[in-house]
């Protein structure tokens, strides 16, 4: 027997089996984001490796506001050494939620636009905008991020520690190589 199921049911199936699956669905982002002040480059301190990310290192992220108040996203990094071939991704961002601006739905070409907010700001360091931590709702990726290629230890630490209580499972995390400043 074959089940058709409509892209809607598909991702509703997915999600249920997730929640069933004994995943926690993060709904909490940190309270507010000024988003020109969390424009520019972030470095990717660590990450959860998934299929697009895959033996990615060296890897940044550069944000840039454009005139219609949505923000450009452009991804790079270099398969397996800071030597090794590009990789890169320009895609494009919309806050959607317009309170705390913690919650954007981005979207890349050649990928299946998403539904939901996926790209959600769940630690942000709020005096100067050092780091910052993202997820989505599933925890399928999650990445530290950080305005130099280093972090110390001890902050390091001590985001790692914010996401635990959050209940943000951090064992996936795995930390990327990069160039020395």
């Amino acid at each position: 027997m074959q089940v058709n199921l409509t892209p809607v049911k598909l991702i509703a199936t997915a999600a249920l089996a997730l929640l069933l699956s004994g995943c926690r669905l993060v709904t909490e982002t940190v309270p507010y984001v000024d988003i020109p002040r969390y424009m520019g480059l972030w470095y990717q301190i660590s990450a959860k490796e998934v299929a697009f990310n895959e033996g990615l290192v060296g890897v940044t992220a550069e944000y840039t506001l454009l005139d219609d108040g949505s923000v450009e996203v452009y991804n790079k990094g270099y398969q397996d050494t800071l030597d090794g071939e590009l990789s890169e991704i320009t895609g494009n961002a919309v806050v959607a939620d317009e309170e705390t601006n913690a919650a954007l739905k981005v979207d890349f070409p050649e990928v299946p636009p998403s539904l939901l907010p996926n790209y959600l700001i769940v630690v942000l360091d709020d005096i100067d905008y050092q780091y910052a931590v993202v997820t989505d709702p599933f925890q399928y990726t999650l990445f530290v991020l950080s305005r130099t290629p280093q972090m110390d230890e001890n902050t390091y630490a001590m985001i790692l520690g914010m996401l635990e209580a959050q209940g943000i499972d951090t064992s996936g995390l795995l930390l990327t190589p990069q160039p020395q400043s």
